[in-house]
């Protein structure tokens, strides 16, 4: 395996440069998808296009038989209005295109060793993660129930140096939940001002404002039972009579908790009505075996120091529509450490307009990742 990543590893890194030049938005995604299914087709897998909006499908089967896994990544680049500081354009900010590159690299690798592969992987390379909706599509569509997927796999960047992962048993992202409170009166306005401060100070982490501030969040997130291993990161906005609220916590069942503090404070205020969705946007949550057995795996094929543990759930200001997976079967999710040595922690924190990745990533993420694929689909 290890051979056959470096003999690709030119070619993936060209590859992936060609897809940062061409970001596209969530949902968008036409050109991404085109050239994911091309070198999926020419690897020799089954492709299936246009899953779940610019869902993009390859099925590997292996010589032997074995179990079915799926490898998940996403393709969409990051909105202007979600670029730190604010952006002009679409951008890979995100490191999506690191993503999709080392999946390919993945199902060529593996193509390529077809015969001493056990079972079935499932390659989904997924549209718009950036807006959440992507892999409810790809999930309603049906792609976990048809290919009778057992267990999921990814990879994200990370402000990690590269050729470290980082594992996150147990932990994962937070989910999101929302708030709209109405006022009424003519001082609506004011209160409505007044209400939004007292909700805001229900927060007890704020985002990283400074290099050191994300640094410390590093090392506070790799610390048990540090500052983010029980959370409440909030955002409250006034728009004439109304305040907006938006919200993630840790643990999932904080929610709870939230919303009946923001309804207490808003019954301060005569006539104020308060609405939150159905349900708030699940926290992603990692099953620890799987972690553990990761992690076992990472050490052993590529050194004791290559994998740093998270005790908590990171970054605390993110979430992932990876959870809607995990809701349904076991898997993993794993940050691929891409710092530079010596580059600042913004060039491999998502959404900073200096994210530049160290492309060595791409075959660390390769080689890693075939194996333990690999792996997993013996029985």
């Amino acid at each position: 395996m290890d051979a056959e990543a470096a003999r690709l590893e030119g070619g993936l890194i060209e590859l992936r440069r060609d897809i940062h030049r061409h970001p596209e938005l969530p949902g968008e995604e036409r050109r991404t998808a085109g050239v994911v299914a091309r070198e999926l087709r020419a690897a020799g897998l089954t492709v299936t296009t246009g899953v779940g909006g610019h869902g993009v499908v390859g099925v590997l089967r292996g010589a032997r038989p074995g179990r079915t896994v799926a490898y998940r990544a996403d393709m969409d680049a990051v909105p202007p209005k979600d670029i730190v500081g604010g952006g002009q354009a679409a951008a890979h900010y995100c490191g999506h295109d690191i993503h999709t590159t080392v999946a390919l690299g993945v199902a060529k690798v593996l193509a390529r060793l077809r015969q001493h592969l056990s079972g079935t992987v499932v390659f989904l390379f997924q549209p718009a993660e950036e807006s959440l909706s992507g892999a409810r599509a790809m999930i309603e569509a049906g792609v976990l129930e048809r290919a009778r997927v057992e267990e999921i796999h990814a990879l994200h960047c990370g402000p990690f140096p590269v050729g470290r992962f980082a594992v996150t048993g147990g932990y994962g992202m937070p989910g999101q939940d929302k708030a709209e409170v109405t006022l009424q009166g003519p001082d609506a306005p004011d209160a409505a001002r007044r209400l939004a401060a007292e909700i805001a100070a229900l927060a007890t982490v704020t985002p990283p404002q400074t290099p050191a501030d994300i640094e410390r969040m590093v090392s506070d997130a790799q610390t048990p039972d540090g500052p983010f291993a029980r959370f409440v990161a909030l955002r409250a906005s006034v728009q004439d009579a109304k305040v907006g609220v938006s919200y993630r916590c840790w643990p999932q069942e904080r929610c709870t908790e939230i919303r009946e503090e923001i309804r207490r404070l808003a019954r301060s205020y005569a006539g104020a009505a308060v609405s939150f969705p159905a349900e708030p946007f699940p926290a992603m949550v990692c099953p620890e075996p799987d972690a553990r057995a990761l992690a076992h795996h990472l050490r052993r094929r590529l050194g004791r120091d290559s994998v740093a543990t998270l005790h908590s759930a990171f970054p605390p200001f993110s979430g992932e529509d990876y959870a809607l997976y995990l809701d349904r079967i076991p898997g993993t999710y794993t940050f691929l450490g891409v710092r530079a040595p010596g580059a600042p922690v913004t060039t491999s924190y998502p959404h900073f307009p200096d994210f530049a990745p160290d492309e060595r990533s791409i075959g660390i993420g390769v080689r890693a990742m075939a194996g333990w694929i690999a792996r997993r689909t013996r029985r």
